[in-house]
């Protein structure tokens, strides 16, 4: 409850990261043609949706109409597990024209196994983690996307672009530095608080929640489990004696 702040429950409640911290920057390479893609149909029932999705996004300020893009994708409607339709952009042309950013990810396995053996673990999810980054404004147009009510173009980062998850990495290691491998371990917008002793877990949480409300980056209330000895992260059932494959995997 004292750290309320930090949790968002709609786009409304997501101020962004400074852009001191990141920025995304397509760094588009000059030799590529920009690409106007041919308009797809929109299936009829799902056009109701489409716009309620981009209407929330407006008012979020998380787009911008635009007139005479260079670039323009199409877009993908996405249902996710809750329901809900998520806008999702066809990028493939954009990305082939952008550089590969090589900012180390960390190694899944790697991660997953300094998470065993703690007394008590958080879970945490960033909530629409990519759209609290922001765009550099001068690439943020080529992001332009045909939607039912217009063309738009995102202010913050979208889900698709090729160095997103690169970009999301490179600011978690801004805001949590020597935590990572310490208390916390982190993969893109997936993390988990650890703590050996059950009794200092409130201790590690509270400097992790510090470090979240100085840099303005919500979790996302809906996907977060506190205190527990057991939980799902990357596809793994954790727990303090080891590590299980998750079952719905092993039943696929």
């Amino acid at each position: 409850m004292e750290y309320r702040d930090c949790f968002a429950w709609n786009y409304k409640e997501m101020p962004g990261l400074d852009p001191r911290v990141a920025t995304h920057k397509l760094a588009i390479d000059p030799q590529f043609r920009p690409i106007k893609q041919q308009p797809r149909r929109l299936r009829p029932e799902l056009e109701g949706d489409v716009i309620a999705e981009v209407d929330k996004l407006i008012a979020a300020g998380f787009i911008k109409e635009v007139k005479y893009p260079r670039w323009l994708a199409n877009i993908v409607p996405v249902e996710k597990k809750n329901g809900q339709i998520r806008i999702c952009q066809d990028f493939r042309d954009l990305n082939r024209a952008c550089p590969k950013d090589d900012f180390p990810l960390p190694i899944p396995e790697i991660v997953v196994d300094s998470t065993t053996g703690h007394g008590a673990l958080s879970f945490m999810d960033g909530s629409s983690g990519y759209n609290q980054i922001k765009m550099d404004p001068d690439d943020a147009i080529d992001t332009a996307f045909r939607t039912p009510k217009g063309n738009f173009y995102y202010i913050v980062m979208p889900f698709g672009l090729k160095n997103a998850g690169a970009t999301y990495q490179r600011a978690m290691t801004c805001i949590l530095g020597d935590l990572i491998h310490h208390s916390v371990e982190c993969y893109v917008d997936d993390m988990v608080v650890k703590t050996k002793e059950r009794e200092h877990h409130l201790e590690d949480l509270r400097v992790v929640f510090e470090r979240l409300r100085q840099h303005q980056l919500k979790m996302n209330p809906l996907k977060c489990a506190f205190g527990v000895q057991s939980g799902l992260f990357l596809g793994f059932v954790i727990r303090h004696r080891g590590i299980e494959i998750e079952p719905k995997k092993i039943k696929a």
